[in-house]
């Protein structure tokens, strides 16, 4: 009987594990043409962080984009691209990848 009980116990565990790590994580590239100098880049990593699910935040000056590693359930690509239009920067979504959680 206890036994049956544990291994029950360790089956939930491993449910509710298995359901929290496995996160949605994805990496958005976007293209900012406003971003020419280095207090753009830096009005972007000040204002974008803020947004909901935001995970890492990457500036490339150099090619003028932005890439984003944001949690899926928390946001979308649509949302964040609104993020940028709050302090009046229009940014291009380029391409999207899924990753795993890395915890």
């Amino acid at each position: 009987m206890k036994t049956k009980r544990f291994l029950m116990i360790m089956a939930a565990m491993l449910f509710c594990f298995t359901f929290v790590v496995a996160k949605d994580i994805r990496t958005a590239v976007f293209k900012v043409t406003q971003m020419k100098c280095d207090n753009c880049v830096r009005k972007i990593n000040n204002n974008i962080r803020f947004e909901k699910g935001l995970k890492n935040l990457h500036t490339d000056l150099k090619t003028k984009t932005v890439t984003i590693t944001y949690d899926a359930e928390k946001t979308s690509v649509d949302k964040l691209k609104e993020g940028f239009k709050k302090f009046n920067y229009e940014a291009e979504f380029i391409k999207e990848a899924k990753q795993e959680d890395k915890k």
